[in-house]
């Protein structure tokens, strides 16, 4: 049976400022309020883990590589401040996209849930102690999906919708 709690955070837009095809460090702006969620996620002790689509690298805009760049000078950002991001799920899929290797119709595009099956599995997610945090409503959809509690962030701060969902689950 599945002991761990999560939550699961969308990364562009939920997390950070939503910049088109953001890859660059440079660009990167967090949410108000998002490391203090991701702080509090870890202080609760639940797993923090990110379930983002990035298509742009199918598009050709960005290498996977540039990517596990930004994602790994996140969480040097955030131990900073006492925070980790537990693991990071990504699909670089799209069907009609520009670079052949990530062109297919694969299950982890969110709505689709195959990121979030996949993190709960490996991570061994109680899916009654979890929940997906998103800025659209394919990712509450996504986490519905998935058989876990979906939450809508719809702008401010990103803390009292993550402590929210920590309360809604029992964590």
């Amino acid at each position: 049976m599945a002991s761990k709690s999560a939550v699961f955070f969308d990364r562009d837009g939920t997390l950070n400022v939503d910049v088109h095809f953001l890859h660059e460090i440079e660009k990167f702006r967090w949410v108000e309020g998002a490391v203090d969620a991701v702080r509090a996620v870890n202080a609760r002790g639940a797993l923090a883990i990110v379930i983002t689509n990035q298509s742009g690298i199918a598009r050709g805009y960005y290498t996977e590589e540039e990517m596990y760049r930004l994602h790994e000078w996140m969480n040097e950002e955030l131990q900073k401040h006492g925070a980790h991001i537990d693991a990071f799920y990504y699909c670089p899929h799209l069907t009609d996209g520009a670079v052949e290797a990530y062109r297919e119709d694969c299950d982890c595009r969110k709505p689709k849930p195959g990121m979030l099956l996949r993190a709960m599995k490996e991570h061994d997610i109680d899916p009654a102690r979890a929940v997906m945090i998103g800025d659209a409503a394919r990712d509450v959809e996504c986490a519905e999906r998935a058989g876990i509690r979906g939450t809508l962030y719809a702008g401010g701060s990103l803390l009292p919708v993550t402590l929210e969902a920590l309360d809604s689950c029992g964590i």
